[in-house]
């Protein structure tokens, strides 16, 4: 089979539409070749497999009008939001325009409108995409409250932070009456900027919502020997901690550090409590087995 042709430099490497194709000489049969991807109509991009996401926006983009921007679910994967499994891989695309002008259509495409505030699209190495709170915003009629927290401890972490908290908190003021403002409004004051990862946030809003009060994220615990050490969770008033444990297989050495750091962190009288995935299939009965060890702690 013969190599198909280079095509012309002039196109953009990141996609360009069929006209542009046209009008640098590209012949429609080229456009059919194997090595060419349309991910939307009209839009085409040179790749030899599956197009990503980002590459598919970046393609979108040549064809959007100004002012439009992704948005939504789609926002949320491309600066890397938490979602749960049955949306981080979905075929869609979120775009939205401003009120006023007509809403995008298309195979792939779902299209939003939006009312145009300060500072509620923000540019994304080159993408058009919603301002990390107003991502928050506009997720929460997909995700359960649970899964909402989790993404904006991302949003929110102190180490990389995307937005802050006083920023989502007044978004959440201009949200009232839309989609998703009950989720927002119960989820908002469970952000926690110390949370280090989505398990994490979920450990520690099952508990939170199972009437466990007190909860600290990543508390450092400076032993009698001068030991240094982060909690994932801990309630100092009863000196308890509670630490969640991926399912990945780490290691005997990495199994010995942590038994030796249970070790040092109980001997200045703290409680551990190791918790996995299989206890958050069950918060109630999580809930009622930590509340057991507060009532025995002094």
């Amino acid at each position: 089979m013969r190599k198909p042709g280079d095509l012309p430099l002039a196109l953009p490497r990141r996609g360009f539409t069929t006209a542009q194709a046209i009008s640098a000489g590209v012949g429609k049969n080229r456009l059919r070749s194997a090595d060419v991807q349309h991910p939307f109509r009209g839009i085409n991009l040179l790749s030899p497999g599956p197009v990503e996401l980002e590459s598919r926006c970046r393609a979108l983009q040549e064809k959007l009008p100004a002012g439009a921007r992704f948005c939504g679910l789609t926002a949320a994967r491309l600066v890397g939001v938490p979602l749960p499994a049955r949306l981080a891989w979905s075929s869609e695309v979120h775009v939205a325009v401003s009120r006023g002008h007509r809403t995008l259509v298309g195979t792939g495409i779902r299209g939003h409108t939006f009312l145009r505030t300060p500072g509620d699209t923000r540019d994304w190495h080159g993408l058009r995409i919603s301002s990390p709170e107003r991502i928050w915003c506009e997720v929460a009629r997909d995700l359960t409250l649970v899964e909402l927290v989790m993404a904006g401890d991302f949003l929110v972490h102190h180490r990389l932070p995307h937005t802050t908290i006083d920023r989502i908190s007044r978004e959440v003021d201009r949200w009232p009456g839309r989609r998703g403002a009950r989720n927002l409004a119960a989820a908002a004051p469970l952000l926690d900027p110390a949370s280090e990862s989505p398990q994490e946030s979920r450990l520690r809003v099952l508990l939170t919502l199972g009437g466990i009060g007190g909860l600290v994220a990543n508390l450092e615990i400076v032993t009698t020997d001068g030991f240094r050490y982060r909690a994932d969770l801990a309630i100092p008033q009863k000196r308890l901690v509670i630490e969640y444990q991926s399912d990945q297989f780490h290691g005997h050495e990495v199994r010995r550090t942590d038994l030796t750091r249970k070790s040092r962190i109980e001997a200045d009288r703290w409680y551990v409590m190791e918790v996995g995935a299989a206890d958050l299939d069950d918060p109630d009965e999580l809930c009622r087995r930590i509340l057991r060890i507060l009532a025995s702690r002094p």
